[in-house]
C-alpha cells in the first residue's frame, strides 16, 4: 500500500530555455530556488532586497527599481549605531545613512536593469500578515527589531493584495513586454502569528495566486506550497525548527520544478553540469598519480566543451590549479613508495 500522495505538478505553458534571464524576488523559498538556479548556472538576479514576505512591499520595491525611484525617504531608521531601511531586509545596512542610502540605491539600479531585461521574473509571496508604521503610515518590510509599539499588525484583506499584484503586473508589462511572471507561495509556515492566522494568510496568497495565473497569459503558478504541505507532509523533511524545508525537500521541490519549468534543453544540461559537479567536488585516494591526472584532464576538456553553454571560468582556474600542482610533485616518488 502506498502511504504518500505525490504530486507532479503540469508542465508550464512557456518553459524556461537555458539561456533564460531570471529575477528571483520575495520570501526565503525565493532565496533556496535562487540559490539552486545559480548552482546551475543559471543567468540569474537572486533576492536582491534580502528576504521580503507581503506582497505590498515586494510590489513597492519592484517598481521602485524599474521606476528607477529613490529609496523612500521616511523608512530610515538607526538602531544600535547602524542604519537600515524599513523597506529592505536588515541585511542590507550601513554605518551612516548615506552609506546605505548609496548601497540601497545601487541595489534598485541593479534590479531595475535586470528586469527590463529579464524573461522571467519568480515571485514567492509569504504572507499577508503586514505591519504598518504608526509614525508614517506605511507598510513596512521589516521591523528592523524595532519596539513593537511602533506599528500595526493586520492580515491585508483579499481585494487589496488581488489589486496591488494586478496593479504590479501591468506596470512591468509596460516595461518588459516579453517578461514572465513566475508566482509561488512559500511552504514556510509562520508560526509567530498563529497557526490558524498562517492558514487564514496562505488561503489568501494561494487565491490571488491562482486568480492571477487563470487571468493572464504570462503569469504561471508553480505549487511548491502544496509540495511541502501534501506531497512532503513528514516532519522528516524540515529542519530542527519543524517549520523551514530541509536540503531533502529543497532538493526534492527542485526536482519538481525542473520537470515542469525546464525544456529538454535546460534539463539536459542541468544534468550534465551536476555529473561534472560530483566531479569537481571528488577528492581522489590516490592524489597525484597518474591516474588522477588523467582524470584532471578529462574533466578539463569536459569543461571547455560546456563552456559554449555556460560560464565555467572558474571551475577551470580550479582544475588548471590542480593539474600545475603535479609539477610540485617528484617524478619519481610513486616509484620510490
Amino acid at each position: 500500500m502506498d502511504f504518500r500522495t505525490e504530486l507532479s505538478p503540469e508542465k508550464l505553458p512557456a518553459l524556461i530555455r537555458p539561456d533564460a534571464r531570471m529575477v528571483t524576488i520575495g520570501s526565503c523559498f525565493a532565496e533556496v530556488l535562487g540559490r539552486q538556479l545559480t548552482d546551475n548556472k543559471m543567468d540569474i538576479l537572486s533576492n536582491p532586497f534580502g528576504t521580503l514576505f507581503n506582497p505590498v512591499s515586494i510590489a513597492k520595491l519592484i517598481l521602485a527599481a524599474v521606476q528607477q525611484a529613490e529609496p523612500d525617504p521616511d523608512l530610515y531608521v538607526e538602531r544600535d549605531g547602524l542604519w537600515f531601511h524599513y523597506d529592505f531586509h536588515s541585511s542590507l545596512w550601513g554605518r551612516t545613512r548615506d552609506e546605505l542610502h548609496g548601497r540601497l540605491t545601487e541595489c534598485l539600479t541593479q534590479t531595475g536593469d535586470a528586469l527590463r531585461k529579464a524573461d522571467w521574473l519568480v515571485l514567492t509571496l509569504g504572507t499577508a500578515m503586514v505591519y504598518r508604521h504608526l509614525e508614517t503610515g506605511k507598510v513596512v518590510a521589516n521591523c528592523q527589531k524595532m519596539p513593537g509599539f511602533l506599528f500595526e499588525k493586520y492580515l491585508y484583506a483579499y481585494e487589496h493584495v488581488q489589486q496591488t499584484l494586478t496593479d504590479l503586473l501591468k506596470k512591468m508589462k509596460r516595461v518588459n513586454p516579453a517578461l514572465r511572471v513566475l508566482l509561488t507561495v512559500s511552504p514556510v509556515r509562520h508560526t509567530k502569528d498563529s497557526l490558524p492566522l498562517n492558514q487564514a494568510s496562505k488561503a489568501i496568497l494561494r487565491a490571488v495566486s491562482h486568480e492571477l495565473n487563470v487571468w493572464n497569459d504570462q503569469v504561471h503558478y508553480f505549487p511548491a506550497y502544496e509540495l511541502m504541505m501534501d506531497d512532503l507532509r513528514d516532519y522528516r523533511f524540515y529542519e530542527a525548527d519543524l517549520i523551514h524545508p530541509n536540503a531533502i525537500a529543497e532538493t526534492y521541490i527542485f526536482q519538481k520544478f525542473a520537470e515542469s519549468a525546464f525544456d529538454d534543453e535546460l534539463r539536459s544540461f542541468i544534468t550534465e553540469w551536476q555529473n561534472l559537479r560530483k566531479a569537481l567536488e571528488h577528492r581522489p585516494f590516490h592524489e597525484g598519480t597518474e591516474s588522477h591526472r588523467r582524470f584532471l584532464e578529462n574533466l578539463l576538456k569536459q569543461l571547455e566543451a560546456v563552456s559554449k553553454k555556460a560560464d565555467v571560468t572558474q571551475e577551470k582556474k580550479e582544475v588548471e590549479r590542480r593539474l600545475r600542482a603535479f609539477k610540485t610533485i617528484d617524478p619519481g616518488a610513486n616509484q620510490a613508495a
